[in-house]
C-alpha cells in the first residue's frame, strides 16, 4: 500500500490517504500545496478517515489551507483530530519577547564580579603553580625539561623575528621624530638619552609584552581550549598525569624564561634602528652613540627592563592558562577565551607597567 500522501477530489469533498508527515511530504511539497489551495475555496467538507499517519507539519498545512478555521464538514479519527486540534489553539503570531532593560549598576557589576571572578581563578593557579614547584623539589626526577625547552623555543626563538622587525620600525620612528625636536632646539646629543631610556625601561618590556600576549598568550589559550574539547585533559587525569605539571606549568616556566631575552633582543634591534635614523638625520655617528648610551642610560635601567620581562612574562602565560582551562567544550566558548585572554594580558601588562612605575620612579634615572 502507497505511504505517499495523496488527496482526491469528489463531488462535494476532498479525500485525503497515505502518510501526511513531513518526509513523506517533502518530495511533492509544491504539488500538494498547489492542490490544497485549488480545494481551499470551494469545497467545506474533508475527509482524513484514510490517512494513515498524521504529523504537526501536515496539521499546520491543512490549517492554513483551510484559513485558520475548522471546515463545516471533518471526518477524522480521533488521534489525528487532537494532533488539529493541537495546531488550532497556537497563537497565530508569536509575541515578541520584551528585551530585559539593562541598568548601568548592574552592567558594572556583573562586569566586576567576573573580574573578581577571573582574579581568584588566577590566584588558585598560582597556588596550585606553587604546590607543583614544591612537589618537583622533592621529585627533581619529575621535571617536563622537554615541554619547558619546548614552550622557550616556541615563545623565544620563533618570536625573533617579529619583534625585531617591530623594534626596529619602533626606534627608527622614535628617533625620527625625536630629531626633529632637538634639532630645533640645538640638543642633538640628547636623542641618546631619549632613545637610550625609552627603549630600554619603557617601551622595550612593554611592546615585547603586547607583541608576545597577542602571539604565544593566544596560542596557549587555544592550544589548552583544544585540548579541553577534545577531552585530553580528562584523558591525562584519568592516567593519573598532573594536568598543571605537564600542561601548565611548561608554559609558564617557559615564558617566564623566554620574555627577558626577547625584551633584551628587541631593545637591542630597536637601538639599532634608532642609531642609523639619528646617523642619517644629525650626522650622529654609531662610535658616538655607543660610547656614549653607558653614561646616558645606568644599568639600572636594563636591570629593570629585563625585570619587567620576567613579570609580565609570567603575567601573561597565567592569563592564557586560565582561560584555556575554562574553555567549555564548544568552538564559540574557544574563541571567546582566546580573545578574554589577549585583552586580559595586555591590560594587565599595562597594569603592572604603572605600578613599576610608581615604585622604580627613583632608580634608573641619574
Amino acid at each position: 500500500m502507497s505511504q505517499s500522501p495523496s488527496l482526491q477530489v469528489e463531488p462535494g469533498r476532498v479525500v485525503l490517504s497515505g502518510c501526511w508527515t513531513l518526509a513523506e511530504m517533502l518530495p511533492q511539497m509544491s504539488t500538494l500545496q498547489v492542490d490544497l489551495a485549488a480545494c481551499s475555496s470551494s469545497i467545506e467538507d474533508w475527509d482524513l478517515s484514510a490517512v494513515r499517519r498524521l504529523d504537526s507539519a501536515a496539521a499546520v498545512l491543512l490549517w492554513r489551507t483551510w484559513g485558520a478555521k475548522w471546515p463545516a464538514g471533518l471526518v477524522a479519527g480521533e488521534l489525528h483530530r487532537q494532533v488539529l486540534e493541537r495546531v488550532a489553539e497556537l497563537p497565530r503570531e508569536i509575541p515578541e519577547q520584551a528585551r530585559p532593560r539593562v541598568r548601568l549598576p548592574e552592567w558594572v557589576g556583573a562586569l566586576l564580579f567576573k573580574a573578581l571572578g577571573n582574579l581568584r581563578g588566577m590566584i588558585a593557579l598560582f597556588g596550585q603553580l606553587l604546590l607543583d614547584v614544591a612537589y618537583l623539589f622533592r621529585h627533581p626526577q619529575d621535571v617536563p625539561w622537554k615541554e619547558i625547552t619546548a614552550n622557550v623555543y616556541k615563545a623565544g626563538a620563533q618570536a625573533l623575528a617579529v619583534t625585531a622587525l617591530v623594534g626596529f620600525l619602533i626606534g627608527v620612528t622614535i628617533s625620527y621624530l625625536s630629531a626633529l625636536q632637538l634639532k630645533s632646539f640645538g640638543a642633538d646629543l640628547f636623542i641618546v638619552n631619549i632613545l637610550g631610556i625609552s627603549i630600554i625601561r619603557e617601551l622595550g618590556p612593554v611592546l615585547v609584552a603586547v607583541l608576545v600576549a597577542g602571539r604565544s598568550g593566544s596560542a596557549m589559550t587555544a592550544q589548552i581550549g583544544v585540548m579541553r574539547v577534545t577531552e585530553e585533559i580528562d584523558v591525562l587525569s584519568t592516567m593519573g598525569i598532573s594536568r598543571s605539571i605537564r600542561v601548565v606549568l611548561p608554559k609558564i616556566f617557559g615564558l617566564t624564561v623566554a620574555m627577558p631575552l626577547l625584551v633584551l633582543w628587541t631593545s637591542a634591534v630597536a637601538l639599532f634602528g634608532g642609531m642609523l635614523a639619528a646617523l642619517l638625520q644629525l650626522d650622529l655617528s654609531l662610535v658616538y652613540f655607543l660610547d656614549n648610551l653607558p653614561r646616558a642610560v645606568p644599568v639600572s635601567n636594563l636591570v629593570i627592563g629585563l625585570c619587567k620581562g620576567v613579570v609580565f612574562g609570567f603575567v601573561i602565560a597565567v592569563v592564557a592558562c586560565h582561560f584555556g582551562l575554562h574553555v567549555k567544550p564548544n568552538t564559540e566558548s574557544l574563541s571567546a577565551n582566546t580573545t578574554s585572554a589577549v585583552v586580559t594580558a595586555i591590560t594587565t601588562v599595562i597594569l603592572f607597567d604603572a605600578i613599576f612605575a610608581v615604585f622604580t620612579r627613583n632608580i634608573g634615572v641619574p
